[in-house]
């Protein structure tokens, strides 16, 4: 079996090392990767290869990164490359780019006679049809969600609308955060397609069931906290958005960003967003209903601390104010 393989970032690079890992023993070959172009990272902000892309290399394996598969030079040239590869099917995970539907149907297929045939496989971190999209693992713990999962799945013109071949479930826990959940569900990820292959003869394709709903771009200005809303909601927002975009607040004047905290079921009297008290266990913050209280602060162009390490450098007492960024 021939495998294309189309990833980003470190979950889906742990799905290409799987299949690499179980390429020997069973006669897989990977002749070309997909990956999107580097982009600037660190304080530096030098251009960066994508965990996909690193680990295509460091095996020796051809790397196309077009900014686009639909139009343009990049986008003609990696369509040959990928005809050129002559793959049997393409393993689609967290891969950032449209994929045009006669791009889908360059590899040859597995399981002759199947409609459509299978020529693509798709990594989704969560049990669809809940959450397609492209940010599934943040949503379902902005929402509240108690379980996710990944779902492999036949690859079609939509947006993860195409017939599920395989899942499997993972709770999330109270304090789960998606940096954690990502590096969980994508070791997940790993092991479902290796299976998937493997088994390809014995896979059933189960269209998706009615109750769809959409996981949207997480986008910058999400990070602001908006006080009046329930502590359980805060805390919840602030573990989806670690390690992106991180949740945020104004205080003081400066930008603190908040990395955890736990919501605490009491009233409170005074204004959402002042502080109520902080101390070593952690600031705690009134909300539209209940208080937050938290635990892990930076400001920026600082490091993660404890409340008891942040304070020390940065007091805050009661009766200041938590706020959003003044609009321009």
């Amino acid at each position: 079996m021939r495998i294309a393989f189309a990833g980003t970032p470190p979950f889906a690079a742990a799905a290409l090392a799987a299949l690499l890992q179980a390429s020997p023993a069973r006669g897989w070959t990977v002749p070309l990767v997909l990956s999107q172009p580097d982009r600037p990272s660190g304080r530096g902000m030098k251009l960066t290869a994508s965990a996909v892309k690193q680990l295509a290399l460091d095996r020796g394996i051809a790397v196309a990164t077009p900014g686009s598969l639909r139009r343009g030079e990049e986008a003609v040239e990696a369509r040959q490359r990928l005809r050129d590869a002559a793959p049997d099917v393409l393993v689609v995970a967290a891969y950032g780019l449209i994929l045009p539907p006669d791009v889908l149907d360059i590899p040859a297929g597995l399981r002759p006679g199947w409609k459509p045939a299978l020529t693509a496989i798709n990594i989704h971190a969560s049990l669809l049809p809940r959450w397609r999209g492209a940010a599934p693992i943040a949503r379902a713990i902005e929402a509240g969600d108690a379980t996710t999962g990944i779902t492999i799945m036949q690859m079609d013109a939509g947006l993860d609308t195409g017939p599920m071949l395989l899942s499997e479930p993972v709770p999330i826990g109270p304090e789960t955060t998606t940096a954690e959940l990502t590096a969980v569900l994508g070791a997940l990820g790993a092991r479902l397609i290796v299976q998937a292959l493997a088994g390809v003869e014995g896979l059933v394709a189960t269209p998706q069931p009615d109750g769809a709903t959409y996981a949207s771009k997480i986008d910058k200005a999400e990070a602001w906290l908006d006080w009046s809303q329930p502590s359980v909601v805060l805390a919840r927002k602030i573990r989806a958005f670690d390690p992106f975009p991180v949740a945020s607040t104004v205080l003081r004047g400066a930008h603190v960003k908040l990395w955890r905290a736990v919501p605490v079921e009491e009233a409170s009297a005074i204004g959402a967003g002042t502080v109520m008290a902080a101390d070593a266990n952690g600031v705690l913050i009134a909300c539209g209903h209940g208080v937050l209280r938290v635990t892990e602060l930076q400001r920026a162009g600082g490091r993660r601390l404890s409340a008891r390490e942040f304070l020390a450098g940065f007091p805050v007492q009661a009766g200041e104010r938590c706020t959003a960024p003044p609009t321009a």
